[in-house]
């Protein structure tokens, strides 16, 4: 599986984060020479740390907003293929810093998409945004990946117009009709659902926030109990993004599109319903539900129809919520209380898991 990999030249944005370290971890044991883009980790601890830092992955430390260093990076490396993770990632925080959030998640998408287009060996890009692209209206039923784009908070918004902007960039630059013809590149969008996983330590976030409670010995205080989302270990949406490069990787021009990668709908969960499995997998996870009236607008409800992958990619997930959660608990069981570090062991069972 994924063996189109092995030898391949991999650019990926956004190494030293959370999703962007276990991609990295992953793409290694597949035999790719990975070259990592990022903003140094931001957390301490940090998952790209845990692993080796700079020492196992090679790349530069440097904001995707400084196109001069990012097409020189990208001219010296010459890439088979791209996965741009870099991104502001956090809703609350958009609402803090929206500037800064939009010149990241949607400039700095233009930015790479742009130098993109001087680079000989380039065969694909695989852009990941988010579940919340979509215009939001708290649907009963899972977004399909032709609705209505949108986004209430600077977070959403920003990734809705990375989509607009990868979109107008494919048509106009790299458009799957010309493909072979007047450019040899193929691009395509990644929206995935709430991931869960170890190696996550970023502030508000539902499973980082009860760790750093556990660790404090306090009570984690939870914003939104009746919030529910479409949650999923990062290993799900990851195998997501691996299957749908290797599809452009071999030119395969009609999966130069949007794909949404999340649970089944049954495994769309309450926050209440999380942290109920949580505290019995770990029973020092302790919280209390406490919201402030000051808070921002954050969505109640969102749900993805991930059938478009199901279909054509034949991916669907291999966990259901309990076992993403069961992965997630373990992970930081194991760190806390022995030292270690589970991901190397986690990534083999899961990949013999899906086999």
């Amino acid at each position: 599986m994924l063996e189109i990999y092995k030898d391949k030249k991999v650019f990926l944005t956004g190494h030293t984060g959370f999703k962007g370290s276990w991609l990295n971890l992953w793409l290694k044991g597949l035999g790719a020479e990975v070259y990592g883009y990022s903003l140094a980790p931001n957390t301490n601890p940090n998952h790209f740390d845990l692993l080796g830092g700079e020492k196992e992955f090679q790349g530069v430390f440097a904001d995707i907003r400084d196109k001069q260093t990012l097409q020189k990076s990208l001219s010296d490396f010459k890439p088979d293929i791209i996965f741009h993770l870099a991104a502001q990632p956090l809703v609350r925080q958009s609402y803090k810093e929206p500037i800064d959030t939009f010149e990241s998640n949607a400039i700095g998408t233009l930015n790479l998409l742009d130098c993109a287009r001087k680079l000989e060996n380039l065969k694909a890009i695989v852009v990941i945004t988010t579940d919340k692209v979509y215009d939001n209206k708290e649907w009963l039923w899972g977004y399909r990946e032709n609705d209505a784009l949108g986004g209430y908070d600077p977070y959403s918004a920003s990734k809705a117009c990375a989509e607009i902007i990868t979109n107008s960039m494919r048509l106009s630059f790299f458009n799957p009709e010309d493909y072979a013809k007047r450019h040899n590149v193929l691009i395509a969008t990644a929206r995935a659902g709430n991931v869960i996983g170890g190696g996550d330590f970023s502030d508000d976030r539902l499973i980082p926030d009860i760790i750093r409670a556990i660790n404090l010995k306090q009570k984690a205080k939870i914003r939104n109990p009746n919030s529910t989302r479409p949650w999923q270990h990062v290993l799900e949406p990851l195998r997501g993004y691996l299957m749908l490069g290797e599809r452009l990787l071999r030119g395969e021009k009609e999966f130069a599109t949007a794909f949404n990668f999340g649970p089944n709908l049954q495994d769309n969960l309450r926050v209440e319903e999380i942290l109920k499995i949580a505290k019995k997998l770990w029973d020092q996870v302790d919280y209390v539900f406490e919201r402030d009236l000051n808070d921002p607008h954050e969505a109640g409800l969102l749900m993805l129809d991930v059938s478009k992958a199901q279909k054509l990619l034949n991916w669907k997930p291999a966990m259901n919520s309990l076992e993403s959660i069961k992965y997630t608990i373990s992970w930081y069981r194991e760190f806390y209380e022995n030292g270690q570090i589970a991901s190397q062991e986690q990534l083999k069972n899961y990949i013999k898991e899906i086999k």
